[in-house]
């Protein structure tokens, strides 16, 4: 819980998704899922061996025995945690809340769901 709430606040703009982890008797695997994946592993894999350093560092793992990879969602529209960040960048981006929701829900039926529900509550 604690690794994808950092996740998501280091790449929310890059369409993060989620993530996945694989524990190995010789290393530990996190798949980060995101829309834009060029941008995670950022230039040459710099990004990525960056996220790498400060995982290894934050949750006291051993030198490398942790290893990132990014795996790009395939479709976008059928991804909840994508939309959401989506709308969450259009709303902080200054949109109205209506207009906001339509356009991401538009974009989901567009893109062949029988149906969707977006849920915005606060002030």
């Amino acid at each position: 819980a604690e690794l994808n709430e950092f996740l998501s606040r280091t790449l929310g703009e890059d369409g993060y998704a989620g993530v996945e982890v694989r524990v190995t008797p010789i290393r530990t695997e996190i798949i980060i899922r995101a829309t834009r994946t060029r941008e995670v592993l950022g230039e040459k894999g710099r990004r990525i061996r960056e996220l790498t350093s400060l995982v290894q560092k934050r949750f006291g793992f051993p030198e490398n025995s942790v290893e990132l990879f990014a795996e790009r969602v395939e479709n976008r529209a059928a991804c909840a945690m994508a939309q959401c960040e989506s709308l969450r960048f259009k709303l902080l981006g200054g949109l109205a809340v209506r207009r906001a929701c339509y356009g991401v829900v538009r974009f989901i039926m567009e893109n062949g769901a029988k149906g969707c529900e977006v849920i915005i509550s606060g002030k």
